[in-house]
This record gives structure tokens, sequence and C-alpha cells, in this order.
């Protein structure tokens, strides 16, 4: 899988300028570099089929488990609350790494625009209350978006808002936005399934 582009929306404070942050940043575009489709593939190749129309196109969970297991095996958590003083507690978050200055989590989006939104959001509240030191989304770009699931958060959707979170006030932490996308299209490649059933990439 490709990094096309790393977006950075908020970058304050010592932690954003340390070799921890940049060896741990390394790590994790190195690990979705390893994602890769059909299972066990070096390079990931997509079915190149529009997903718009019903039972059309690719599924999106499936990716992200390939990249979640790999994050599991350098000792990421999967799956942990954030505990925000807030009325609402937001969601799980998919992964979620500590260092020596606090938890730095990921989100690999699944779920569509509002979703994207609102992992934004509950990072960025993080970083404001002093509960993270950094987070991380990781979407697909226009290119792959059209392949997947209609209407999956992707990264033009959420480029009009970009200013709003770049001008979110925080006395120290990173908030980066990580656009991803196939190595090439085939028909001759299976489809990625949709839904919770999927095989796991590996």
């Amino acid at each position: 899988m490709k990094v096309v582009r790393i977006e950075t929306l908020i970058s304050v404070g010592p932690f954003s300028q340390s070799s921890e942050w940049q060896a741990l940043r390394s790590s994790i575009v190195d690990s979705i570099k390893k994602v890769g489709w059909p299972p066990r593939s070096t390079t990931f190749t997509i079915y190149p089929e529009l997903g718009k129309e019903r039972r059309k196109g690719n599924g999106v969970k499936p990716i992200k488990n390939g990249l979640m297991k790999s994050l599991a095996r350098q000792e990421w958590g999967l799956e942990v609350p954030l505990d925000i003083a807030t009325v609402t507690k937001p969601g799980k978050l998919d992964a979620v790494f500590q260092t020596s200055v606090g938890p730095v989590a990921l989100e690999w989006e699944t779920g569509n625009i509002s979703s994207s939104h609102r992992a934004l959001n509950k990072m960025a509240l993080g970083l404001n209350k002093g509960a993270l030191a950094a987070g991380v989304l990781v979407v697909p770009s226009r290119d792959l978006y059209r392949y997947l699931t209609d209407r999956v958060g992707n990264w033009s959707e959420l480029e009009p808002y970009l200013d709003l979170w770049k001008s979110i006030p925080c006395r120290s932490g990173i908030l980066e936005i990580i656009v991803v996308e196939h190595d090439a299209t085939s028909t001759r490649v299976k489809r990625i399934p949709k839904g919770t059933s999927g095989r796991a990439l590996e």
C-alpha cells in the first residue's frame, strides 16, 4: 500500500520534534506500506469496481485489520477507551501506543465521512485535555475511495475542513492525517470482502 500524503494539522511542543515521535511515525508508515492484497501479497492490488452500487466495490474492514495485526505485534493496544471528562464518553480508539509523554492514538477509517469527523474531533479533544500525546487518522485517497464501500470517509471530503482542526488551541500535541492508496488495480484479484466476515489481511 502507498502513503500518498501526510497532512499535519497540529504540531506543538517538544514531543513533535523528538526522535521518539519521528521513529514512531516512521514505524506507522512502514506498517501501512506492508498492508497487502491479496492476503500474503507484498503489494496492494485492488479489484477496480466502483463501490456506488449495492454489492459492488470492495470492503474496508479487512484492510484495517491488516494494519491492526501489525501494530499489535509492535505492542500497540487495540480497541482502547479514551478517558475524557465529558458528559458522553467517545468510542474506543482503534489502536494506542504508550510513549514516554503519553498515549498516541491511531484510527483507520471504516465508517462514513461523519465518522471521520468524529474520529478527528475525538483525538483533538484528547490533545486539548492532555489525554493524548498524538493522534493519527488513516483515510483512503480519492483514487482508492472510488473502489471502496460508497460514502466511506476519505481525504477529498475532509480537505475542506482542515483549517478548522488547524485552528484548535493546543499547548502540546500532534494531529495528523495519513492518506493511503492502492499500488495497482487488476481484475485478476478477488474483491475485498465487505462486512466483518471478511478475512483479515496478513
